[in-house]
């Protein structure tokens, strides 16, 4: 009975150090602080003519948990600022117009993301799965 019991008080008590050594290891990554954005759909123009869509997948990192609650009451907001921004402008890189130009998409979703949440509230913005589709499949 004494076993499980030290065992348990021990546990309880690594546990919190244990997560204070993972934020430690990795600062700009705390449990908790991810919110994971809706997928966003971009299109892919050249020229006026439509060429595709992407699709992107982006986590939003806060800076604690309480802001990660705040960015979490300002998703709607967030996606609205997010498709604005890529039909405002094209997202394709300019030699190939179906590659997406990651670094200054992050760059201009983040500045939206600190503009709607609070430039306090989030770290960083990463993307985490681009996808692109044609707007014409090839018939074979």
């Amino acid at each position: 009975m004494r076993v499980p019991l030290a065992f348990a008080l021990i546990c309880s008590l690594a546990g919190p150090a244990l997560a204070a050594e993972d934020a430690k290891s990795d600062p700009k990554h705390v449990p908790g602080t991810s919110v994971d954005m809706p997928f966003l759909i971009a299109p892919i123009v050249q020229d006026g003519k439509l060429l595709g869509y992407a699709y992107v997948s982006s986590t939003v990192t806060a800076s604690s948990r309480t802001a990660a609650v705040a960015i979490r009451e300002k998703t709607p907001f967030l996606q609205d600022a997010f498709i604005r921004d890529v039909n405002a402008a094209t997202i394709s890189t300019a030699a190939d117009p179906m590659k997406v130009d990651q670094p200054a998409l992050v760059a201009r979703l983040l500045a939206d993301a600190k503009r709607i949440a609070g430039s306090a509230n989030v770290v960083t913005l990463n993307i985490t799965q681009i996808q692109v589709a044609s707007a014409r499949p090839k018939q074979s």
